[in-house]
Formats: structure tokens, C-alpha cells, sequence
């Protein structure tokens, strides 16, 4: 444990909780404590804090505006496979809401000395599977071929669909094999995908998934590291409509809906690829909406990032960002994000999600 990273926390948070107490009496309790166990217990108000700000750290998120209203689960004590599964449904029905999603972070036992905390090893808590067949074809997202594949050496079996969920999958330590678990219906809403002025659109049977949760990164705060700590906002259209829908590694549907809208693609030069994922993002847009499921188009969402920097610049604060993450994927110089710099990213920022370690086995 970094003492150093510890005090430091601790005073960020009496800074900006002037309401939290004594300072320099809650610093010296986490260094003792540090001193007599090697690490330190976070109190609830600290971790949430500590969630907090570390979405407000993200630098590849656009929508930080809201770092404020997300939802803190204190699931410290649960360590079993089982139990992070369960909480882990609970965090997809609570952050699903009905379709008005909301922001949620479900924080679980920390790594501590000789006692490691839980991991999840899949990347979300939601995410298709990825079938590839004898002949090279993908059936699925082949995103989630990877993960396809330890899930059916762990005995998940199941037919080939190209919108499947896959199995979640836990490990009670670093070590330790993953268990895995079905996850129950009522907590994966999905979205059929229709376009408002293409009835075939319905024809192509596409859906989405509505919870964006990534659960295979560590909360860091103050030093002490949360490796299970899966959190969700809500997705902007273009993250399904241009990237997951529409990438040549991943669904790779442009060609399809191009060939469907009638466009002439014997040449780049047509754009045919351009209108086709217009109507790809437009189909997105709608449907989400026609289903009642929050989601923000990036249009609105870049607008409401300018806000937040704005906002933190009057707390004196900077707004570390990655330009190549917060310009959207779709009419990029469209938006106002485009033209302009940002604060740099420094990799040392805290608290922070941060990259899990590689999981094996």
C-alpha cells in the first residue's frame, strides 16, 4: 500500500467534503491502520467519492457531465462466485430501471494482503457470443469470440444465434477457475431494431442489448484496488450503430443494409458506405427511443461534455480527455467536440478504472 496515495485521497476528499470532519485526524487513522494490517478500509462515504471521481477521471468517456448521480453499491463483504454473480444480475435489473437507465457501480471486496479480491472475466456483464464456423465465417459478434470459447471449455453450450448472451463468468481469486451462470432473462433488456422509413429494416431481426456495464476493470482508490467493480451509463447510438453494428472486426453490416437501401457499391466514391450507416445510426436512435430506453445521440452528448468541462473548470479543476475517444464515430467535425484540444491525460490521475490484469485459464 501506497501511504503516499492514501494520505493523498483522504485530503482530496476533506477538500472537496468540507463536512467530512477532521482531516488530519481520519489521515492518521489510514496510516496507522496502514501500518498495522497493509491497507485500509475506505468509510461508505469515501467510496463513493472515490467512484465518483474516478468516472470524472475517465478520459475516454463523454459523458462525465453526470459523474455525480451514479449509484454506489457497497458489495465489500461479497467475495463468493456466487454471490458476485447474483449481485451482478441485481446491478443489471437496478441499472435497467425500466429503460430509464441509470448510471451504477457495484463495488465488491477489494484486493488486501494474502487475501485477493474477486474478478469477473468477461469485459461486460452483457455480451454476444461469437461463433466461427469451419468455413471462417462469424456467426455472432466476433467481439465476443474469446470469450465464446472459454465459456464452452467450461461446459456453456449452446446453439450458434447471432445475438446469444453469453454466460458470466467469475473467478474468486486470481487463480481460481471461473464458475459460470446463466444470466436470467428479466435482467437483459434487449431493443429490436427497426428503422422509422424501412419496414425491412425489421426483416434483418437485429436487436441491442440496453446496459453498457464493464466489468473487467479496477477501481482504484487511494491505493487500495477494487478488481471486481463492473459500472454502466447509458449508451450514445453511435457506440451500437457505427462501432458495434457496423465494423468490419465486428457485425459488419454495412454492406447489408447498403445492398437493402438499393445503393451503388461497385465504388467508394458513391459513399454508399457512408449513407448506408447514417441509416444504420438512424435506425438505432429510433428504436431505442420507441422502446422508451435512454439513449443519447452524439450531437447532444458532445454539447453536454462542453458543459462539463466548463462546470469543472469553475471548481478549478482540469478535464483530462482522449481526442480520438470523445469525437464521436459518426460526423465527427459535426459536432463541437472535434475542434478543439484538451487537458492532457496523466496516466498517474486517482482514483481511476484502470485495466484489469489479463485473465488466464
Amino acid at each position: 500500500m501506497d501511504r503516499r496515495q492514501a494520505e493523498e485521497f483522504v485530503r482530496q476528499f476533506h477538500h472537496e467534503q468540507p463536512d467530512a470532519g477532521d482531516v488530519e485526524r481520519r489521515v492518521r487513522e489510514v496510516l496507522a491502520e496502514i501500518d498495522r494490517t497493509g491497507t485500509y478500509e475506505h468509510s461508505p462515504a469515501e467510496l463513493a467519492f472515490g467512484a465518483r471521481v474516478a468516472w470524472r477521471n475517465a478520459a475516454r468517456c463523454i459523458g462525465r457531465l453526470y459523474w455525480r448521480s451514479l449509484v454506489v453499491r457497497d458489495l465489500r463483504s461479497v467475495t463468493s462466485p456466487d454471490d458476485v454473480a447474483e449481485q451482478c444480475v441485481e446491478h443489471l435489473r437496478l441499472a435497467g430501471n425500466g429503460g430509464r437507465i441509470r448510471p451504477v457501480v457495484s463495488v465488491f471486496a477489494p484486493d488486501r494482503p494474502g487475501r485477493p479480491g474477486p474478478r469477473i472475466v468477461n469485459d461486460q456483464l452483457v455480451r454476444y457470443a461469437g461463433h466461427r464456423t469451419s468455413e471462417g465465417r462469424w456467426i455472432g459478434d466476433p467481439r465476443g469470440g474469446a470469450l465464446t470459447e472459454r465459456a464452452r471449455a467450461l461446459g456453456w453450450k449452446r446453439e450458434e444465434e447471432a445475438f446469444q448472451v453469453l454466460p458470466l463468468m467469475v473467478r474468486e481469486r486470481p487463480a481460481a477457475p471461473p464458475e459460470w451462470y446463466e444470466l436470467p432473462d428479466d435482467s437483459v433488456t434487449e431493443v429490436p431494431l427497426r428503422h422509422p422509413d424501412h419496414a425491412w429494416f425489421a426483416e434483418l431481426g437485429l436487436r441491442w442489448y440496453t446496459v453498457p456495464a464493464i466489468s473487467d476493470m479496477v477501481l482504484e482508490i487511494g491505493g487500495v484496488r477494487y478488481p471486481a467493480a463492473p459500472f454502466n451509463g447509458w449508451y450514445m447510438g453511435t457506440e451500437i450503430g457505427a462501432r458495434n453494428l457496423a465494423d468490419t472486426e465486428r457485425y459488419d453490416l454495412l454492406p447489408v443494409v447498403a445492398d437493402r437501401l438499393g445503393l451503388d457499391r461497385s465504388s467508394e466514391r458513391t459513399l454508399w458506405r457512408d449513407r448506408a450507416l447514417v441509416e444504420l445510426n438512424v435506425a438505432v436512435l429510433h428504436s431505442f427511443q420507441e422502446a422508451g430506453v435512454t439513449m443519447a445521440d452524439h450531437h447532444t452528448e458532445s454539447e453536454r461534455f462542453l458543459r462539463h468541462i466548463a462546470r469543472e473548470r469553475r471548481h478549478g479543476r482540469a478535464t483530462p480527455a482522449d481526442w480520438s475517444w470523445i469525437v464521436p464515430p459518426l460526423s465527427g467535425s459535426a459536432t463541437p467536440v472535434f475542434h478543439r484540444y484538451y487537458d492532457p491525460v496523466d496516466p498517474s490521475l486517482r482514483p481511476a478504472f484502470l485495466p484489469g490484469e489479463p485473465a488466464r485459464g
